[in-house]
């Protein structure tokens, strides 16, 4: 996608991050850390019937509609912001960690940044950094998010852990969009898919996070939680107002989960 200048305009808005001067790691960090924080990783349209772009229209989603999205939708529209900033940006895949071992290999979607070196950017996972993290470091890089650690396996590819916790490996080789087509019809289709278990819109904050799953409002913040069970459609709708920022005029049918089941874990 060739982003103009004033869609440019529009998305350093949207995230509330000023144009760089030159595409260096001080203005990546500052972009990463505002998209984190200004754009919510949510699953709505899965239970709206609403289709998932793995191109360019995510952009428009993302900008003008002030939604949210997946992986599939928020790290690809990150990218091509970046780009049009003039960084290089790659698209690599990833197999989340799941109670049961490593998910589909390309179950998750990541971008490499290559300035003088390379660095993994992350906005769209439930516990991704809200800072670049090099991927040429073994050692621990500390984050608003928590303690991160990038550790090569015998196969070349990098286990991503949080606090100590697994939280993903990349396949530290380019793939294309349209790669990730196959595993986004499972995850739009397959009963079993986490994104079909749970129904969530969630979003960290300088100091905590705050996260709406259906009619549970859940909020974080220096080290305390509260949750509240929203009394009735209006209120939810408030609450995507207040707290992400969009109206929605159909709200979202909350799944039905299956005993033993699990979504996606935010918190």
């Amino acid at each position: 996608m060739t982003m103009d200048a004033a869609m440019v305009d529009e998305y350093l808005g949207r995230i509330g991050a000023t144009r760089p001067r030159r595409a260096d790691l001080d203005a990546l960090r500052e972009l990463q850390e505002r998209h984190v924080l200004s754009v919510p990783f949510e699953n709505l349209d899965y239970h709206l019937d609403e289709d998932i772009f793995l191109d360019e229209r995510v952009v428009q989603k993302i900008v003008r509609d002030r939604r949210g999205g997946g992986c599939y939708e928020l790290n690809p529209s990150f990218g091509f912001l970046l780009t049009a900033l003039g960084y290089q940006v790659g698209i690599l895949g990833a197999q989340v960690r799941r109670p049961d071992g490593l998910g589909s290999p390309l179950g998750h979607l990541v971008l490499r940044v290559d300035l003088e070196e390379p660095w993994l950017v992350d906005v769209g996972f439930r516990k991704n950094s809200r800072l670049p993290l090099r991927i040429a470091s073994p050692d621990v890089q500390p984050d608003p998010h928590g303690d991160y650690r990038l550790t090569r396996t015998e196969n070349g590819a990098i286990d991503v852990s949080a606090d100590g916790a697994p939280l993903y490996r990349v396949d530290d080789r380019p793939v294309r969009l349209q790669d990730f087509r196959p595993t986004l019809w499972w995850f739009r289709t397959c009963p079993d898919s986490p994104f079909l278990q749970d129904l969530f819109c969630s979003l960290p904050t300088t100091d905590g996070r705050v996260t709406l799953k259906g009619d549970r409002l859940t909020r974080t913040s220096g080290g305390e939680r509260s949750t509240e069970v929203l009394p009735d459609d209006d209120a939810i709708r408030a609450a995507y107002r207040k707290f992400f920022g969009f109206e929605l005029d159909t709200l979202p049918t909350a799944p039905v989960v299956a005993p033993g089941s699990s979504g996606v874990q935010l918190d």
